[in-house]
């Protein structure tokens, strides 16, 4: 991305070269099985600490794990539908010291991983590559008590095993999106291909799907990649775009004043809207890898992975492909809006049922952000069907949109009882001619060019007849009146 004008930095400064972000996202994701990635304890989020724990999740002598089959399957299923390469794996040893992980170590993928190699593509058609879609063990959850909840001003720290060992899939992009709104597009992508395929429920609210954003800058038209540095664990799309758009700026104005980025991690602070240093940022070597003695190489067979792949069902990139078909005159960004929502087979459905298409789709996208509630598809059909024959203003339309979703029901028998009737056109000349009486002033500037008046006529329509009124016909009245 090419940023001029960039926002402020947070201390008021602004860049004053161009310079491109480049952003590359490691997404982590809880597996939906029924138990942990090694051993028999429950997958289950919350539920008091220390409670879905067992010898191998507490690291204890002598304890062996088993790998979860389910856990496997997924995995690959993340992998065909991210278009990897699915491959023999083997497990590792990933050394680290930290009390969230009682053993010392966490068993994930390194030189080996069963994914490999693949892409994803945005609603906008852009195709983002996937370097590695690994298994790994979920750690523990530390929790620092007193301060500000940081580990350096913390008074204590207690530690919960429950997550330890949760399966996880870690999606690891490649360094080729370039802007927080890219970023967003991308995990919101992912997000709804984990939930498609069954993998995750992608809860970022619950930590079951959680974004480490790697942001470095560079001049415009260089080659070169900057020096990066990792956003650790963001929990909602909202805080993933300001910290990648702050962070961003923080490097350029370092660079801009001739000073060096270090490559570090860092946390993403909500209250204060920065980003802070953690520690230096870790390499391979730090974790001394080396490949786990206690399981054999993971080796699924080619049939198993064929079977997974017919069984995958209909992508997001599928699903928006099918609705544009239906929706020509739609644009890409609603019919993505409705895909992401999870809404397109109502669409679909409604459509199938004698829906009028664009108004089908308008009510998805305007009127029902907020769910579906208790609307049935051939409800919804209906329901455009009588707008269409002018039967319901779209006021009256979405008044009864709002009964179907709230308590189900036939739109004509909620509409009757609502006392909605059309208007016919006799009764709008007539309501027009009283509005012209009692607003002359405002009719002779409408008549002068004054096309803002229009609302006020409609709005006062409107308001004298509860909403009965059709907005689109009294505007043609109008106009007509106008030009006569």
């Amino acid at each position: 991305m090419s940023q001029q004008g960039l926002e402020s930095t947070g201390d008021g400064v602004a860049a004053e070269a161009e310079w491109e972000t480049v952003i590359g996202l490691e997404v982590h994701a809880e597996l939906a099985t029924q138990t942990k990635l090694f051993s028999a304890s429950p997958n289950r989020f919350g539920g008091e600490p220390n409670t879905h724990i067992d010898p191998v999740s507490l690291g204890l002598p002598g304890a062996l794990p088993v790998l979860n089959q389910k856990a496997v399957e997924l995995a690959i299923r993340v992998g065909l539908a991210l278009n990897c390469t699915v491959q023999p794996s083997v497990f590792a040893r990933k050394n680290y010291f930290y009390p969230d992980m009682p053993k010392n170590f966490q068993t994930s993928q390194y030189d080996r991983p069963i994914n490999t190699d693949g892409w994803l593509e945005l609603a906008s058609g852009k195709r983002v590559g996937i370097e590695r879609a690994h298994l790994e063990e979920d750690t523990g959850k530390t929790t620092h008590i007193g301060g500000g909840g940081r580990i350096h001003e913390a008074g204590y720290s207690l530690v919960d095993y429950n997550r330890a060992g949760v399966p996880l899939i870690e999606i690891v992009g490649r360094p080729e999106l370039r802007s927080a709104e890219e970023a967003r597009q991308y995990v919101s992508e992912l997000r709804g291909i984990l939930v498609a395929v069954g993998a995750s429920d992608g809860k970022m609210e619950e930590g079951s799907l959680r974004v480490d954003c790697n942001v470095s800058v560079r001049p415009v038209g260089s080659e070169t990649l900057g020096t990066r540095c990792e956003i650790k664990n963001v929990n909602s799309l909202r805080s993933m775009a300001r910290a990648i758009t702050y962070e961003a700026n923080r490097q350029i104005k370092l660079l801009s004043n001739g000073e060096p980025v270090v490559q570090q991690t860092r946390h993403w602070d909500e209250s204060d809207g920065r980003t802070h240093a953690l520690r230096s940022k870790e390499e391979d070597y730090d974790y001394r890898y080396f490949p786990e003695p206690d399981l054999l190489p993971l080796e699924p067979s080619l049939d198993w992975v064929e079977q997974i792949r017919q069984a995958l069902p209909p992508l997001p990139r599928d699903r928006r492909s099918k609705l544009a078909e239906l929706l020509p005159s739609a644009n890409a960004a609603s019919v993505a809006v409705v895909v992401e929502r999870g809404m397109d087979t109502l669409v679909t459905d409604a459509i199938g049922a004698g829906g009028v298409a664009q108004r089908v789709h308008n009510h998805v996208v305007h009127n029902l952000a907020d769910g579906v509630g208790c609307l049935l598809a051939d409800a919804l059909a209906e329901l455009t069907q009588m707008e269409e024959a002018k039967e319901l203003t779209s006021t009256q339309a979405k008044k009864v949109l709002e009964a179907l979703v709230a308590e189900g029901g036939a739109p004509r028998q909620l509409a009757t009882g609502m006392g909605f009737e059309a208007m016919a056109v006799e009764q709008l000349e007539a309501l027009l001619d009283e509005l012209l009486a009692t607003y002359p002033a405002e009719w002779q500037r409408f008549c002068d060019g004054d096309a803002k008046l229009t609302g006020f006529f409609v709005g006062q329509a409107m308001k004298s007849t509860q909403g009965k009124a059709d907005g689109k016909a009294l505007t043609q009245l109008l106009n007509s009146r106008r030009s006569s």
